[in-house]
């Protein structure tokens, strides 16, 4: 489902800051030779990530779900100079189009790419997180919101993707449904929880965005 009109899709497109030739690249070959390529961020979301990363300047940034890394190329763009993205993906089969790419980026010196369960991995991670980007495995958002609050600062934002899920929350939710009901469990969550302030994003698929009081 689009939400947009294609038409206004690509004006604001058109209109927004261009991406790199690397993400240009990396945009194309995610489409011929990936499964799923809706998944990837894309130039309009990419840019928000971009621009919401260059606000806060983070000294550490984590991503739960890296796909081809498109995004978290786009989050290391306002990395301080010795600031450091770490990724989580469990998707090994990924790692040979992750590393030409994330090699011939900037930053390459600055991500840390992690295979293996996210649940497995956050809570070995060092406390003082800055920026959260959580696009995995829908059944598990509001676990990965519980692993990373904690050991975010204050100030803090969490932005967790597809949180519209092609519009699916909005009607009533089959009972086998288990991503639906996870995402629309998850609004409702983190929307009642007192130690984050929220807004719910639409943008793409939806972006629920978080900052830790």
């Amino acid at each position: 489902m689009e939400f947009l009109p294609q038409d206004i899709a690509d004006y604001a497109e058109r209109h927004s800051a261009a991406e790199s030739n690397l993400l240009q690249e990396l945009n194309r070959e995610t489409h011929l030779k990936v499964l799923s390529p809706r998944m990837l961020s894309g130039h309009l979301q990419g840019r928000v990530l971009s621009l919401i990363s260059k606000l806060m300047n983070p000294s550490y940034i984590l991503e739960i779900g890296t796909y081809t890394g498109y995004a978290a190329l786009c989050m290391a763009e306002g990395l301080k100079p010795d600031g450091k993205l770490i990724t989580i993906d469990r998707n090994e089969e990924l790692k040979p189009i992750l590393d030409k790419y994330l090699l011939k980026s900037n930053f390459s010196e600055q991500v840390d790419l992690k295979f293996g369960y996210a649940a497995d991995i956050i809570p070995q991670l060092p406390n003082g997180i800055d920026l959260v980007f959580i696009d995995a495995d829908k059944p598990n958002y509001s676990l990965y919101f519980d692993l990373v609050i904690d050991k975010m600062n204050p100030g803090g934002l969490i932005l967790a993707d597809n949180v519209l899920w092609s519009g699916k929350v909005t009607g009533e939710i089959k009972e086998n449904d288990k991503s639906t009901k996870a995402i629309d469990a998850f609004n409702k969550k983190v929307h009642d929880d007192d130690r984050v302030e929220n807004v719910l994003l639409p943008i793409r698929d939806g972006i629920m965005a978080l900052r830790k009081k």
